[in-house]
């Protein structure tokens, strides 16, 4: 998600959804490119964007085994579980940050954690 305003040199959330536990995961990340990752998955759902739909995404996704499906353009019901966190954790930080919108990326745990608790 993102760009948000600049918060501790951070611009973007990079989200990960386990399809079968629901359980999410998000961190702040300073760019939206190939470097920052959580782990190899056995399956990576993702939008059409260029930061997952490139050459350097594609040949690491194929040297570890990772299937990629992406969801229909226009149609983010495809990608749901992330449509829906993406929405909910805006609101939650939307509720959390200063009038500056500033303090985002210190706040991004606390906002997991209430979305984790919460729902």
């Amino acid at each position: 998600m993102g760009p948000f305003p600049i918060s501790n040199g951070y611009s973007y959330i990079l989200l990960a959804v386990d399809y079968v536990s629901r359980w999410v995961e998000a961190r702040a990340t300073r760019t939206n490119d190939a470097k920052a990752i959580f782990g190899v998955p056995k399956a990576l759902i993702s939008d059409q964007g260029t930061y997952f739909c490139n050459r350097a995404i594609s040949s690491l996704l194929e040297k570890y085994g990772v299937v990629h499906r992406i969801a229909i353009p226009y149609h983010p019901q495809t990608n749901d579980q992330a449509e829906v966190f993406n929405r909910e954790i805006k609101k939650i930080l939307l509720k959390m940050v200063n009038p500056n919108k500033k303090d985002w990326s210190r706040l991004l745990d606390d906002a997991l954690w209430a979305h984790k608790t919460a729902y």
